[in-house]
């Protein structure tokens, strides 16, 4: 139980997040809006965040970064159109949320994060949870992470002007960007 807020009324929220932000809005991929009921994104959030959890709007992390909002996870996600037996790459790993998202949606997810302190905590805070087919590197997401490629998905959750060329190369024959 956290201070600020019980375990059920934590488990409400992400119900109604997921009906009212996701699924009304338009996501309508079952598979996704199931994952999305599953990933508890008060844990993606500090303490302090915990109340705000499953607001539809993006949450400050550190390090100057953010949680995405719900729904731009929820979208990007079901863009990506994943049957379960996929590898994906996540560019910008943040808290650890839309990679967790994805764990539960595809085999094998690497996620790339640039800054440290978010690579490192996202790394714990996945494991702590138990998402097991979840790597996070740290490293200029731009140039993706060769040594897992090719990849069947690319998402780019953190803002880039342009596609990398990096990223283009490194996907699969077929593949979603």
């Amino acid at each position: 139980m956290h201070s600020a807020t019980t375990t059920r009324e934590l488990d409400e929220l992400r119900r109604e997040m997921v009906q009212e932000q996701i699924r009304e809005r338009g996501v309508r991929d079952a598979r996704v809006l199931d994952a999305m009921l599953h990933v508890p994104r008060h844990e993606f959030v500090s303490e302090d965040m915990i109340a705000g959890a499953y607001a539809d709007q993006p949450l400050p992390i550190g390090e100057g970064q953010t949680i995405s909002q719900p729904f731009m996870v929820g979208a990007m996600t079901e863009a990506l159109a994943l049957e379960g037996a996929e590898r994906v790459l996540e560019v910008g790993t943040g808290s650890g949320y839309q990679a967790a998202v994805l764990a539960l949606l595809a085999r094998e997810v690497h996620s790339m994060e640039s800054v440290v302190a978010l690579a490192t905590a996202a790394q714990a805070r996945l494991a702590r949870l138990g998402y097991r087919n979840v790597q996070v590197h740290c490293g200029d997401g731009t140039l993706g992470w060769e040594q897992a490629a090719p990849y069947d998905a690319i998402v780019v959750t953190a803002a880039a002007p342009r596609i990398p060329p990096p990223l283009v190369e490194q996907l699969a024959e077929g593949g979603r960007l």
